[in-house]
């Protein structure tokens, strides 16, 4: 291995040609020239001493030695992230960055208004919005904040919950007119039900407690929550969603809710290390109001 220590900004680039396959890719999506984004590559295998990718006709093959080092490349990449985001908060009153992570549904249906306020009150902050339904690490910073649907166990988090948020079985009116309404769990058997693809630790928890909830049982399959939510609002069928945001439309009809409640758990959570950045504590504190609100309806 070479003695000059690779650059923070090769193991980034690095990712994206993991990520996209080329360079011409991973040069689109960072902004930098193909012949750049090659340099990077060259300069990280001369520096480690190891072959990173295959190159071929259609793309580079990454070697096995590049799948072993990505999960260390990617935490160098989330430290690099998060000592910017540090760096930015820097100067009078709350600025900066707070990388943020929660779930589809959180994200773009209850979210956003609680986001405008805290951006009202504080102009010179900066939200970066995760949307994803994957568990980002807080520990290795991949993110500042989570909102998460489980209670966090890592003894360095920082954690509040915020209430328990009702799923139940919904249809639109239009769906409901034309194909009836079902009175009883056995009735459900005719109609177009809406629910999950793949299998996850949830869907297993769900299928446990409604074992009738089954992937053979489902008109549409998707593990896109907001997928599911718009084919529910479009008429398709009956399918599962948050009760507190079905009640913001009055053409939602909630369906056999004594027979079909589910309650997840939700906290807000962030590394104790950020209890003293302003821009964390405001954000936090938001959050939790927000979603208290949003809770009791």
């Amino acid at each position: 291995m070479a003695e000059r220590e690779p650059s923070w900004e090769w193991y980034r680039t690095f990712l994206k040609v993991l990520q996209t396959g080329s360079l011409s890719a991973a040069g689109r999506t960072m902004g930098l020239t193909q012949p750049t984004v090659g340099r990077h590559i060259d300069n990280l295998e001369t520096a480690l001493g190891m072959k990173l990718f295959i190159r071929s006709f259609d793309g580079f093959a990454p070697t096995d030695a590049a799948l072993e080092l990505q999960p260390y490349a990617a935490s160098v990449a989330a430290t690099t992230a998060a000592l910017r985001r540090v760096a930015s908060s820097h100067g009078s009153g709350v600025r900066g960055s707070v990388r943020l992570t929660a779930s589809e549904i959180i994200s773009i249906e209850v979210l956003p208004p609680i986001l405008a306020a805290l951006r009202d009150a504080h102009p010179a902050l900066t939200i970066e919005l995760v949307v994803s339904n994957k568990a980002d690490d807080l520990l290795h910073r991949e993110a500042d904040i989570a909102v998460r649907m489980f209670r966090p166990l890592q003894e360095a988090l920082v954690a509040k919950r915020v209430g328990g948020i009702e799923v139940g079985l919904h249809a639109h009116q239009r769906y409901l007119a034309a194909h009836g309404t079902p009175t009883s769990v056995d009735g459900l058997a005719p109609h177009a039900l809406i629910g999950f693809d793949y299998e996850n630790a949830y869907v297993r928890q769900l299928q446990a407690q409604y074992p009738w909830f089954t992937r053979a049982a489902l008109a549409l399959r998707a593990d896109s929550d907001m997928a599911q939510v718009a084919f529910i609002r479009a008429g398709f069928g009956i399918g599962v969603c948050q009760a507190a945001l079905a009640a913001k439309d009055k053409a939602l009809v909630r369906l056999l809710p004594e027979a079909f409640s589910i309650m997840m758990d939700t906290w807000v959570a962030m590394h104790e290390d950020l209890r003293q950045s302003a821009r964390c504590a405001v954000t936090f504190a938001a959050l939790v109001a927000g979603l208290t609100a949003y809770i009791e309806g």
